[in-house]
């Protein structure tokens, strides 16, 4: 993909101008277009042919009010990028004129400016935030925690520990169970999102020699913590921990012991852990598929693997069945889990339709999505390979005219075609 050029309007193209020496003819700023939606981008282009600030504020004000948050502030990011140091109007308008302000809001924005290496900025917005919060000490705990957040986003490891020591001053200073606790819950998530769940194990116990019994929450953190790492010893004595805590090894905490197992290809352990969920009653989700077929190639192991999802409910928490129509939602799933439940759903209308106890529906719905949540914003692999599957074995379903993140079909048509 190639790379967009953008002339940032007056009164902040003058710094431009000063510190590169170019006419105002010239394209003035270079924004690789790699890294911005294609929504973004169409954004920056606008902004191309305009000339005066009147012009550029009405069109970001318009931008940032119709777009997700996050596409606006990536693309917005993109006009202080090109700047030795972003004019204060411009800095000022993020957090005052254009978003309205919240704390997470300031933390996403202070990210952005550090891994861009503007701290001076960055250090202004902490002193102007810290300042607002000084006596409010559990929103000051909330900002803090969503900066943990936002450095762990952006890998900034530097700022990341800087805010855990301000955070933990904070939870010393306080007495306030609400700050501890809220306190120590960003700690043990960010420090095992960063790699270090041994030091977040250490906070955990601080915890308890706080008075504060640690939840399910930040057992599940260590356990995704050392499971990512392949660390599975002490992942398991996590959760052997948690058990005997009284705490509820659950869907979610099960999928990130799969998803471990799975990165490190121990699909021995996975058929172990899928058939202890199956033991203690755990009910399988979609992101169980996704976690058990990220990766596969079908050997033995692995073919036990897929015998254990099917027997699952899951392709019925994920399909609708009455006399008006018969829906499959696809939303959610990998391209792995995607295809397994295409294949169960055709296994099963193709059962429905010959068994005579179950209505014919009017029509027949495949839902796609758009590819909204894709890496590529607006592209979906999901709906590209049920497009294939659709035309290779000769199926009568089409896009949806009035939904393209949708296949239909009549019903008795699939009913002829399946049967």
């Amino acid at each position: 993909m190639g790379s967009l050029h953008v002339r940032i309007p007056p009164p902040w193209n003058h710094n431009v101008r000063r510190l590169h020496n170019q006419e105002p003819q010239q394209p003035l700023c270079h924004f690789p277009s790699a890294s911005l939606s294609k929504q973004g981008q169409r954004f920056l282009r606008s902004l191309v042919v305009t000339r005066d600030s009147k012009t550029a504020n009405r069109l970001i004000s318009k931008f940032v009010a119709l777009s997700p948050q996050f596409i606006a502030l990536n693309a917005l990011s993109h006009l202080l990028s090109p700047l030795h140091s972003p004019p204060p109007p411009l800095l000022s308008r993020f957090t005052k004129s254009w978003f309205k302000w919240n704390p997470k809001l300031v933390a996403e924005l202070m990210a952005m400016l550090d891994k861009q290496g503007k701290h001076e900025e960055t250090e202004a917005l902490m002193s102007e935030t810290v300042g607002k919060l000084e006596f409010r000490e559990r929103e000051l705990v909330v900002f803090y925690g969503n900066l943990i957040d936002s450095y762990c986003k952006n890998d900034l490891k530097g700022e990341f520990h800087e805010i855990c020591g301000r955070l933990g001053g904070l939870i010393s200073d306080s007495s306030s169970v609400y700050v501890k606790r809220h306190g120590y819950k960003s700690m043990v998530s960010g420090l095992c999102e960063m790699g270090q769940p041994h030091e977040a194990e250490n906070r955990v116990e601080e915890m308890r020699v706080e008075g504060l019994k640690p939840t399910g929450f930040e057992f599940r953190c260590l356990v995704y913590g050392y499971g990512r790492l392949g660390l599975f010893e002490e992942m398991e004595r996590c959760v052997k921990k948690m058990e005997s805590e009284g705490l509820e090894v659950d869907t979610v905490c099960s999928n990130m012991v799969l998803s471990s197992y799975g990165a490190c290809n121990e699909l021995s352990r996975m058929v172990l852990w899928l058939q202890k969920m199956k033991d203690l009653g755990i009910p399988f989700s979609i992101r169980t598929y996704n976690s058990v077929l990220n990766s596969w190639s079908l050997n033995g192991d692995e073919v036990l693997l897929v015998e254990e999802l099917v027997e699952s409910c899951v392709l019925n928490e994920a399909m609708e069945w009455n006399s008006m129509e018969v829906k499959l939602d696809l939303h959610g799933m990998h391209l792995g889990s995607a295809y397994l439940i295409m294949l169960q759903w055709m296994e099963e209308m193709r059962f429905r339709f010959s068994d005579g106890n179950y209505a014919i529906p009017a029509e027949v719905t495949v839902v796609c999505g758009l590819g909204k949540h894709s890496s590529v914003r607006g592209e979906s692999p999901v709906k590209a390979m049920v497009k294939k599957i659709v035309i290779r074995t000769n199926c009568p379903l089409r896009i949806d005219r009035n939904n393209i993140g949708c296949f239909v079909g009549k019903g008795h048509v699939v009913k002829n075609w399946l049967c």
